[in-house]
């Protein structure tokens, strides 16, 4: 089953990338695609800027106006901070809620597009082979652990087949992440290193002259 074979490898690749990054920080970034595109809550997001705003204004021209020398202009100021931050905080309370419970969608279509996807998969083709192994090739425990659970014995199983790709992606990611590690603090130590040997030559030049001189 070749195509089997690539949907469990995509499969868990996916799920790798997904624990990589975080559940929050791929909620977070689905919240602002949502809020890009013309849906209820755009409007509110924007009207929830423009208050933040005007609070800011409101508050810096407040603090910029004397209450005693000018009372009447700060009362009216006083009034219109108050009700854009009573507004803004009706705003903020409702995109919140909004919020949560987009949240909570996403975390569902996610864990079934995932690990829901995975354990029924896992379960509908327990007892089918992905694959064999020539016979005579590997002990016979071998060959059994290979088909465990269900599948027939000489086979590999779709369990074991996924868990075989979650430790092969895990590895690569793991060797990858290394490297690039390495290559950064390669390219640091190289980076002040670069100037001594010119101080160094600089030195033996004005030792050569001091030589000439004598």
């Amino acid at each position: 089953m070749p195509s089997l074979l690539i949907t469990v490898f995509t499969l868990q690749l996916v799920i790798h990338l997904v624990n990589t990054i975080g559940a929050p920080a791929i909620s977070n970034l689905l919240w602002v695609l949502w809020n890009k595109l013309p849906t209820s809550t755009s409007k509110s997001v924007e009207d929830q800027t423009r208050l933040r705003r005007d609070v800011v204004r409101l508050k810096r021209e407040m603090n910029s106006t004397s209450s005693q020398d000018e009372f009447a202009k700060w009362a009216k100021l006083r009034r219109q901070h108050d009700k854009a931050l009573a507004e803004y905080d009706e705003k903020t309370s409702s995109l919140q809620a909004f919020k949560t419970s987009f949240e909570s969608s996403i975390s569902i279509a996610r864990w079934l597009s995932t690990n829901g996807l995975r354990f029924f998969l896992q379960f509908w083709y327990s007892k089918s082979p992905l694959f064999w192994i020539p016979q005579g090739w590997l002990p016979g425990y071998v060959e059994w652990l290979l088909a465990f659970p269900r599948a027939p014995r000489g086979s590999v199983s779709i369990q074991v087949w996924g868990a075989a790709c979650a430790c092969a992606i895990q590895l690569v990611g793991a060797a990858m992440t290394a490297v690039v590690v390495l290559l950064m603090q390669q390219k640091q130590r190289e980076g002040p290193g670069m100037g001594t040997p010119m101080k160094m030559s600089a030195r033996s030049g004005g030792g050569e002259k001091v030589k000439k001189e004598l």
